[in-house]
Parts: structure tokens; C-alpha cells; sequence
């Protein structure tokens, strides 16, 4: 466990499939949470889920797992953390495409992936009308990128604050285009959540508009 900076605590949790390079995508960010006054403790396991006194300790935890199965104490703690306050902001499939196997874990987050039809495209996101007055969002503007486009799963309890057309091409079974969504917040318990569905790798992450996306989310999420 390394820490850097005082005063809050932000986890940040990575590992999982390689393919969304969990330790580069997160070191974008561990710069800027310390700047913003964390002090940041980084894991590349998820025994620390279990340990209840510590993840109390916590104000933030920012998940970059892809796949993989989580333990039924490792969830439990990392639920009963959040319940209690402590937030939790992830992105892709490091938070949307983890433990499957753990359905109240897809619950909690309020989404899962099921697909990205079309591979790595130029697709279009729109923010909401939410988005205008919610701090994760205001003042954002709409944007295009090339990435995976993330066919999500989802619920109404959220607040979505970004979304994107998936039109059908010829051969698609889908009939119409789903709007799916991008980014949004959630309530579970005391503890504030934000996920995207954007970040497949660094370069995602550089995006301008959705590096602002994130650690507004991030700072939002944590108590």
C-alpha cells in the first residue's frame, strides 16, 4: 500500500484484465487527488474490501477491476463502506464489467455492461438537461469520441447526466437506436456514487471534457 498527501483518504483499487490498463488509467488521477488534498492509498488487491476499520477510514474509493470475482467479505465491506457514507467513482468496464457473479454489486452501481456492438467508433455524447445544474456536469459541453460504446444495462434511481445513440447498421437484430447512458450519480445508503462508461484507456481518460467529468465526479462522490 503507497500513500501520498494528508487529510482525506482516497482508495484507489485496480487490477483485473490488463486490456484497460488499470494502473496507467488510475496514475492519471492519483496526482489529482492528492492536489486536491487526499491522501491517496493505492491497492492492487481486493483483501483491503474486507478490512472494515479501514475502509471506514475512507472518504473515497475509485475501482479500475475489470472482470474477475470478489470474495463475499470483500463485498460486503466494500457495500457496507459505501452504505455508510464513503463514495465510490469508477469508469468503463473497471467499474461497469467486474463480478458478474456478484448481482447486488451490479445493483448498488446501478448498471452493467452487456456489450459494445460496433467495437472502437467516432459516436456523439449529449449531456442531459440534469447535467445543467448538477456539479458533476454544469457548464460541460457536448462532445465526440472514438471509443468503445458501452450498451449498458440500467435503472431509473440514478440521475444520468450523459448519454449516446446506438443506431443499428444493417445486420443488427435492434430495431431502433438505444440511448444508452455515459455518466451518472447515485444515492446507495449514505454513500454517493459516479460512473462513466467512457474510459477504455489513457488516451480516453485525456480527453478534455471527460478528465473534467471524472474528477468532478470523483470530488462530488467523496464525503
Amino acid at each position: 500500500m503507497t500513500a501520498v498527501g494528508s487529510r482525506r483518504r482516497a482508495l484507489v483499487v485496480r487490477g483485473g484484465w490488463e486490456g484497460h490498463t488499470p494502473e496507467a488509467s488510475t496514475d492519471e488521477f492519483t496526482g489529482f487527488l492528492a492536489e486536491s488534498g487526499f491522501e491517496v492509498l493505492v491497492e492492487d488487491s481486493l483483501e483491503v474490501y474486507a478490512d472494515a476499520e479501514f475502509m471506514e477510514s475512507l472518504s473515497l474509493i475509485v475501482q479500475s477491476w475489470t472482470q474477475g470475482d470478489i470474495l463475499h467479505d470483500e463485498f460486503r465491506g466494500l457495500r457496507d463502506a459505501i452504505v455508510s457514507g464513503v463514495g465510490f467513482a469508477g469508469w468503463h468496464g473497471g467499474a461497469l464489467d467486474a463480478f458478474r457473479q456478484t448481482v447486488e454489486y451490479s445493483q448498488m452501481l446501478g448498471g452493467v455492461f452487456t456489450a459494445h456492438p460496433h467495437g472502437m467508433v467516432p459516436y456523439h455524447v449529449t449531456f442531459t438537461e440534469d447535467a445543467a445544474t448538477h456539479p458533476v456536469a454544469a457548464g460541460l459541453a457536448d462532445f465526440d469520441i472514438t471509443s468503445e460504446q458501452y450498451w449498458v444495462l440500467c435503472d431509473s434511481l440514478s440521475t444520468v447526466l450523459a448519454t449516446t445513440d446506438i443506431v443499428p447498421r444493417p445486420g443488427d437484430p435492434w430495431p431502433r437506436p438505444y440511448r444508452a447512458p455515459v455518466a451518472w450519480t447515485r444515492q446507495w445508503g449514505a454513500g454517493r456514487i459516479f460512473i462513466t462508461t467512457l474510459g477504455h484507456g489513457v488516451d480516453d481518460l485525456r480527453h478534455p471534457t471527460l478528465h473534467d467529468l471524472i474528477t468532478r465526479g470523483m470530488l462530488w462522490a467523496a464525503r
